[in-house]
């Protein structure tokens, strides 16, 4: 905090200017506030429900959090939609983000990333009896859904099977009742997503992942461009969540009821 002097109506007042607490943080009742970005949609990895949030990624950013010195009622979640994660971060609305933020070189131009703490790779989800779809050239000719410009079902569309009938919705609720519904043959994104909503009990025995490696996703916890300092911070963090074993219990913990199988924890980049 700082002094600053006001001269008004010849009486001089010396007024007290309170700075900042820094990115992404607030003061409160219970001292300093810090805001992450998370999803609020994703089953698994980032979902707000009636009860709090909840996912793997909800509980990596907690971890860290814990790390840097804030406890869990210290943190302030704010949604993180894919399209504004760059700019929440730069704005300073959030100190850091944690909601399937895929590390890629057009993303490292705005924003600097920690780890990456997790890697999946585009799949495709089909209903549980479905066997004739092993392959993703098997979907010329079949009906595939994503969401509303997707990368994914571009990928899929363009360069991997373009004949396949693409189909997109607003969101990915939309798609699995298509597949449900004998609609759409198959959906695709991320593996870790896709075994997210697999994973809801309304589902549970209704998908099955194929099990394609499409594309490598490293996912990374977005910072402000050039904050070496919490960059470090939340690296050593991430190191210590997997030689702790926190790591293994909780891509357990969030996607064990699929049949999703993890990667290993990617080695962190400095």
């Amino acid at each position: 905090m700082k002094l600053r002097t006001i001269r008004s109506a010849g009486t001089v007042v010396l007024a007290l200017t309170v700075t900042a607490c820094g990115l992404g943080s607030e003061s409160g009742g219970t001292g300093e506030k810090i805001v992450i970005g998370i999803k609020f949609d994703q089953p698994g990895l980032g979902l707000k429900t009636s009860d709090g949030y909840a996912g793997f990624d909800v509980d990596v950013a907690t971890y860290v959090a814990k790390k840097l010195g804030y406890s869990e009622d210290d943190i302030v979640w704010k949604e993180a939609p894919s399209a504004q994660r760059e700019n929440l971060i730069k704005s300073g609305d959030v100190r850091f983000v944690v909601a399937t933020y895929s590390i890629n070189e057009k993303r490292l131009k705005e924003v600097d990333f920690a780890g990456p703490y997790f890697l999946t790779h585009q799949d495709l989800l089909v209903r549980g009896d479905e066997v004739s779809i092993t392959k993703v050239e098997d979907l010329n000719s079949r009906k595939l859904c994503s969401v509303t410009g997707s990368t994914s079902a571009r990928n899929v569309k363009e360069k991997l099977a373009p004949k396949a009938g693409l189909q997109e919705f607003g969101g990915y609720s939309e798609c699995l009742k298509g597949l449900e519904d004998k609609k759409v043959d198959a959906v695709t994104t991320d593996a870790a997503i896709l075994a997210g909503y697999a994973s809801q009990q309304q589902h549970w025995g209704k998908f099955k992942l194929v099990g394609l490696s499409l594309s490598d996703e490293n996912y990374g916890i977005g910072l402000k461009k050039g904050d070496a300092e919490l960059k470090g911070k939340i690296n050593k963090a991430l190191g210590e969540m997997v030689s702790d074993g926190t790591w293994r219990k909780l891509v357990s913990k969030h996607f064990s009821l699929s049949s999703y199988k993890s990667e290993p924890a990617p080695a962190i980049q400095d």
